[in-house]
């Protein structure tokens, strides 16, 4: 029994780890399982990841791609901008290129007026012969009689003749192309420079206007109304007294000479009796009555450059002006207020001496047009004198009003008989 029983034992064990090691194969491989099933797990799990970082990459790389594609576009596009815009430019620049021979000599002759004028304000005494393009000749001249008998011609003369009074202590430099100061009451020239010339006047023509206007005696306080007849249609200039527009007569003379409103003057021609070509006719019959030789009336505002007149023909008509009380208050008010459809309008002299406390000023015109240049006609008293100043073809724009100061000041100097 002893002897059975260990024999007995190790059968037992044998057969229990027999039994056993199915088990722990089974184990094993479950654990197997697991083990490869977390490794594909977490193998599958960075894979996505990866995946993840890798379209979240290509995702950044076609955003900065599509951000330079834009870029790149904008660039291009202004690139594109700015040689148009170079090119326009360089058009404009070959288009500014083609100036005449012509206009850029009168470019430098009125920088040339520019400067002069401006010396002139500092009481300096302009120097005109040296920048003159021609040369300049002085002689006497002691009475108008010696002007009016010499012929007039229409073309420029090789020199410019001037001729001062002789008793002048020093010569007197005046820029503009025409001029001719005179005693308003012995008739003598203090001054004169190409005076035998006819040119274009412009504005000062609506001084005849306005004469042939109060000959006729038409009331004053008749109204008028601005029509689309009065509009400028030659040289398109603008106005404040648009169409429908109703004054006075009276207002309409005011404006015309005090700040050469071309509407006003038309609708006074206008309003004439018979018309506009009435006015015109009565314009050059009276020019010739007063002496006006070798003038020419085209149209009442002096927008034509056919309105034609020598310098010692404006100083007739300044002369027959200063005989109209209306003509002298009105032409020398320095400013006015009117009315236009229910607004008012401020309306300002054209010649800013006219509120000098220097000057006396009987009668005052300007005018301009490209042809004529910027002139001014005055009757003022200098050393109590009377002289009449006409001042013809100034291109600067200080250079008629430069003249006039350069006249006074030399006349100031002059023992005027």
């Amino acid at each position: 029994m002893i002897n059975v029983r260990p024999a007995l034992l190790s059968s037992l064990v044998l057969g229990l780890m027999l039994a056993l090691t199915p088990v722990s194969h089974a184990v094993a491989k479950e654990q197997s399982e697991k083990q490869t099933v977390k490794q594909v797990k977490e193998a599958t799990n960075k894979k996505a990841t990866a995946n993840k970082k890798s379209n979240k990459a290509d995702k950044a790389k076609v955003a900065a791609k599509d951000k330079k594609a834009k870029k790149e576009k904008e660039l291009a596009k202004n690139s594109k901008s700015k040689t148009n815009i170079a090119k326009k430019s360089a058009k404009t620049d070959k288009v500014a290129k083609r100036v005449s021979k012509a206009e850029r000599e009168a470019l430098r002759k009125e920088r040339t007026r520019e400067r002069l004028a401006k010396v002139s304000r500092t009481g300096k005494i302009a120097k005109a012969a040296k920048y003159a393009a021609k040369p300049v000749v002085i002689a006497s001249a002691a009475t108008a009689t010696a002007i009016a008998s010499a012929p007039a011609v229409a073309n420029v003369p090789k020199a410019n003749v001037i001729q001062q009074t002789p008793n002048a202590v020093s010569a007197l430099n005046v820029e503009s192309r025409a001029a001719l100061v005179m005693n308003a009451e012995t008739g003598e020239v203090l001054y004169s420079k190409n005076t035998e010339q006819s040119m274009p006047i412009a504005s000062i023509t609506k001084l005849m206007t306005v004469m042939v206007v109060l000959d006729a005696h038409l009331p004053l306080d008749e109204p008028i109304t601005i029509s689309e007849e009065d509009i400028d249609r030659l040289k398109n200039t603008t106005s404040r007294l648009s169409v429908g527009t109703v004054l006075s007569r009276a207002e309409l003379m005011l404006l015309a000479l005090m700040s050469s409103e071309n509407r006003a003057a038309s609708a006074l021609a206008r309003s004439y009796p018979g018309g506009t070509a009435a006015a015109i006719a009565a314009m050059n019959r009276k020019a010739n009555a007063i002496g006006m030789k070798n003038t020419h009336f085209y149209d009442g505002t002096g927008l034509s450059s056919s309105n034609m007149a020598s310098p010692k023909d404006l100083v007739a008509m300044v002369k027959a002006a200063h005989s109209y009380p209306l003509i002298r208050r009105f032409s020398t008010t320095s400013e006015h207020a009117v009315a236009i459809r229910d607004r008012v309008q401020q309306f300002h002299n054209t010649n800013s001496l006219v509120k000098n406390p220097d000057w006396q000023i009987g009668v005052s015109k300007t005018g301009y047009i490209n042809e004529a240049g910027k002139c001014l006609v005055m009757q003022a008293k200098i050393k109590t004198t009377p002289v009449v100043i006409v001042l013809m073809d100034s291109w600067g724009k200080y250079t008629r009003i430069g003249d006039a100061q350069r006249v006074k000041k030399w006349l100031e100097n002059v023992p005027v008989q």
